[in-house]
């Protein structure tokens, strides 16, 4: 579903990345954990085209996201971790600004949008100008709009800061789903018990580097808690 490859990135003289592999598969919620500045926001930044890249590759559901990057961002969804919603729109407004531009039809998207809506409670909000709303309830605005168009991959952004527990209950049980029906997670947090008890895989990122990568089984194999190691790797 996501293959990165020997992805390099550099800001000026510096290079922040320095040869990233990774694989996300079907099926599969990976997580992708670091310290601030470690690289993770960037690396989530090269895969959805924001950022462009020196050396290495990208491939999306089996496209190139630098030859083709139209065909990578119908198959994804991407959550940032600090939304930028268009303000003076209403909720709804957005929803469907989104659903324009995926070609969803019509019944669909309503369908889509009272069901995710209802669920993260914010159906009742969605006539309000999302300037008017909290950080919150614009981040499950934000949710609504990445899972409305059932992408074959979600890539997240520390994606549970600002949700409150039911809310962040329903985003992992969404993630779940997507996964069951043969789509993909890849995703980054800080909340290390969250990635520890949801994801199939997993790696830490440190100064642009890889230190572990491998499935949370073999991660976790000697009976310490991912906490952890990740405190023991930070030294």
């Amino acid at each position: 579903m996501l293959q990165i490859t020997d992805l390099h990135k550099r800001f000026g003289e510096k290079e922040i990345l320095h040869g990233i592999d990774l694989s996300v598969q079907p099926g599969e919620i990976f997580g992708f954990i670091g310290h601030n500045g470690a690289g993770k926001t960037t690396t989530i930044r090269c895969v959805t085209g924001i950022l462009p890249f020196e050396t290495g590759s990208i491939i999306i559901h089996g496209h190139d996201i630098q030859k083709d990057p139209l065909a990578c961002k119908r198959c994804f969804a991407y959550l940032p971790d600090n939304p930028d919603l268009y303000e003076n729109m209403t909720g709804i407004q957005f929803l469907n600004f989104i659903a324009d531009i995926f070609g969803m039809e019509e019944d669909d998207r309503m369908k889509q949008i009272e069901s995710l809506s209802k669920e993260l409670e914010i159906y009742d909000h969605l006539g309000d100008q999302i300037k008017a709303l909290s950080h919150g309830m614009k981040q499950k605005v934000a949710v609504v709009s990445a899972f409305m168009h059932d992408p074959d991959l979600l890539i997240l952004d520390e994606p549970f800061v600002g949700l409150d527990p039911k809310a962040s209950y329903v985003l992992k049980q969404k993630m779940k789903q997507l996964c069951q029906q043969g789509g993909s997670v890849f995703f980054s947090s800080h909340v290390l018990e969250v990635v520890e008890n949801l994801c199939d895989h997993l790696a830490i990122i440190k100064e642009g580097q890889i230190l572990r990568n491998g499935t949370t089984q073999e991660i976790l194999e000697g009976g310490k808690t991912l906490e952890e190691i990740f405190l023991e790797l930070e030294q």
